[in-house]
């Protein structure tokens, strides 16, 4: 037992989940991020949050109010003030971010005590998968899963500081429900033995920064070639950033955002910058690896 406070900000960073070839168990950390705090108050506010979330039925919030009755804890009126970087539903994790932060703050509050790995667990539960939580709490390259008895399982591993990750985001949302929709129910044996071995390589080339690869191992056929009807820029950004330099490109969760991962700032900034020439409405974000994760203080 720790003591308990009366105030506690939570920074999270952005994931991107399924780097092409892990679907649905491989998440990345980056230098992008959301802060959370939250001030013991007489009442309830929300600031700093767009006004459809600017109230009791904010995730950050309820999540907060979950965590603290799970600990036993009347969880107490508080301020909550949002200071958010990553956008909203386009495939960045910035749901992980409000679940992860209000569990963290249930504890500081209530002075409870939660490692990291408690932290990954109980998010998991509240989110249904570790693929985004994993990583927005411990930071880096994490490859998760959960076994038929609940018990969620991580593996972490460092990313060479060669690269940079350039998110592309377009200005339109892709509904989790539809991208999971469009998926087939089950794949061929050759698709499956196709994605395995690429997964392995995926996660060497990461922490070596060998870009060669990377190219070559980062080609997804289980999930990505259903979704990429959803996302109209598609096409026309992983031509324009694979020709400007990046070695691989892959769909940041079930989308809207496209990630370009490249050797270098140099690479990074011509690839930014041949996003940007194809639509003035796209965004764009220059990232490197997050490596600490969560920050609670």
């Amino acid at each position: 037992m720790t003591v308990a406070r009366d105030r506690v900000s939570v920074w999270v960073p952005a994931t991107s989940a399924n780097l092409g070839v892990g679907f649905d168990c491989l998440g990345l950390a980056l230098t992008l991020g959301n802060r959370f705090t939250f001030e013991r108050a007489d009442e309830s506010s929300f600031t700093g949050c767009e006004p459809r979330f600017a109230n009791p039925g904010n995730l950050a919030y309820t999540s907060y109010l979950e965590a603290s009755r799970a600990l036993g804890v009347e969880p107490s009126p508080v301020a909550l003030s949002c200071e958010t970087g990553i956008p909203l539903s386009g495939g960045l994790g910035s749901s992980s971010t409000c679940i992860v932060a209000g569990i963290a703050a249930a504890h500081a509050l209530a002075g409870v005590e939660v490692d990291r790995m408690r932290l990954v667990e109980l998010a998991s539960e509240r989110e249904g998968h570790p693929d985004n939580v994993a990583p927005a709490v411990l930071g880096g390259l994490t490859s998760s899963f959960m076994t038929e008895g609940g018990e969620v399982v991580c593996m972490e591993a460092p990313v060479s500081d060669a690269w940079r990750f350039v998110a592309v985001c377009p200005p339109y949302e892709v509904r989790t429900e539809d991208a999971r929709r469009v998926m087939p129910s089950s794949v061929p044996l050759a698709t499956a033995v196709w994605q395995m071995g690429r997964v392995a390589a995926t996660c060497h080339a990461l922490e070596t920064g060998d870009g060669g690869l990377l190219a070559k191992a980062c080609d997804d056929r289980l999930h990505e070639p259903y979704r990429r009807p959803l996302i109209a820029h598609y096409d026309r950004c992983r031509a324009a950033c694979l020709e400007a330099g990046a070695s691989a490109f892959w769909i940041s969760g079930s989308g809207s955002t496209m990630m370009a991962a490249c050797l270098g700032d140099a690479r990074a900034a011509a690839v930014e910058a041949a996003a940007r020439g194809l639509d003035p409405a796209l965004r764009t974000f220059a990232l490197s690896c997050c490596a600490d994760g969560t920050s609670i203080r």
